[in-house]
């Protein structure tokens, strides 16, 4: 359901518990008076003014959006009002006339027009008042989510623009180490490089890509690595069919495989597994090393918990434990490309 709809079925529903609040008034009143009278009489007279005034909603709403409410603008509004008003108030009479005779209750007298155009003109004030003042508060509210919702993106882009740079100083940092060492690895992992930096910028604002696609990203990292540490380094990746469609944002292994080779020793084994469990995405590196003491988080982890965080909510997303090394446990909510899934 569509925002607009939303809020005409609210300001429907408002005129609903207003003719209906009405009706139990008048209707009591006329018991206290001791006065006895079909309840209809007054069901109609109560719901004929509060639908009639219903109708001219979309154009008070209008009015408001284009002339927001000052002193500047009263001229515009009054004349609105005013015109609405009298049709308002015309069109209530009418169906009066209409209704009471089709409904056994003889003809509708509403006394003489002019002077009753005058009485409900302060009930079609408020009326429109309140009208006014709903779409006003509707907006802000509008506005506010969109700025926050802005906000988290902008945020989450930043976080993802620090870990570019970031991927890219340490892999230009090893390559230029092997340079002294081996033109020839240092050519092979710059030409690697430059495919990494490729897939990265088809990615740019992306919010979310394919675990896939984000698996392709880590094995063409883990090529360029290997040009460095050849036998030395040792990445394994389980991934089922099932998981590869589901939604994860991007660089977010590759950070913790890069941990794991700069902490892990002479002798690097990573293992990195995905599982779905019921509506989650269960992400593991695994390695051999030294795991990690205390709370200590570089760039690349504390970067990735606060993206979990800011993209999917709670701060449960990233989980460090030591387990004949360390094992760093991602949880995603397991959703798809819906666009992919349509087709």
């Amino acid at each position: 359901m569509s925002r607009r709809v939303r809020f005409a079925l609210l300001i429907f529903l408002l005129a609903t518990a207003f003719g209906t609040l009405e009706f139990f008034y008048r209707y009591l009143d006329t018991l206290a008076h001791d006065v006895h009278e079909s309840p209809l009489i007054k069901f109609i007279e109560e719901f004929s003014g509060a639908y009639s005034a219903f109708l001219f909603a979309p154009a008070v709403i209008w009015i408001t959006r284009r002339y927001p409410p000052s002193w500047r603008n009263v001229p515009q509004h009054l004349a609105l009002l005013i015109p609405a008003a009298i049709c308002s108030t015309s069109l209530m009479w009418g169906i009066r006339v209409v209704l009471f005779p089709l409904f056994g209750l003889g003809e509708y007298d509403y006394g003489r027009m002019p002077q009753r155009y005058f009485m409900e003109f302060p009930a079609q004030t408020l009326g429109y008042l309140i009208a006014a003042s709903l779409t006003v508060l509707y907006d802000r509210q509008v506005r506010a989510v969109q700025l926050e919702r802005s906000l988290a993106q902008a945020q989450l882009a930043n976080l993802r623009l620090q870990m570019q740079p970031h991927f890219l100083f340490n892999t230009l940092n090893t390559i230029s180490a092997v340079m002294y060492e081996d033109v020839r690895v240092a050519d092979k992992m710059l030409a690697r490089l430059s495919d990494l930096l490729r897939m990265s910028l088809e990615q740019t604002g992306a919010q979310e890509v394919t675990l896939d696609r984000e698996i392709e990203f880590l094995r063409l990292y883990v090529e360029t690595m290997k040009a460095r540490f050849e036998e030395r380094l040792d990445v394994s990746i389980d991934a089922p069919k099932e998981t590869l469609g589901a939604m994860v944002p991007p660089l977010l292994l590759q950070p913790l495989v890069e941990n794991s080779i700069r902490h892990g020793g002479p002798k690097v084994n990573v293992h990195v597994s995905a599982r779905r469990e019921n509506g989650t995405l269960l992400l593991e590196v695994r390695d051999h090393g030294p795991g990690i003491s205390g709370n200590r988080k570089g760039i690349g982890l504390s970067n990735t918990a606060e993206r979990l965080e800011r993209l999917y909510g709670g701060s449960d997303r990233l989980d460090l434990r030591n387990d004949n090394g360390l094992v760093v446990t991602l949880k995603v909510p397991f959703h798809v490309d819906p666009n992919a899934a349509g087709g």
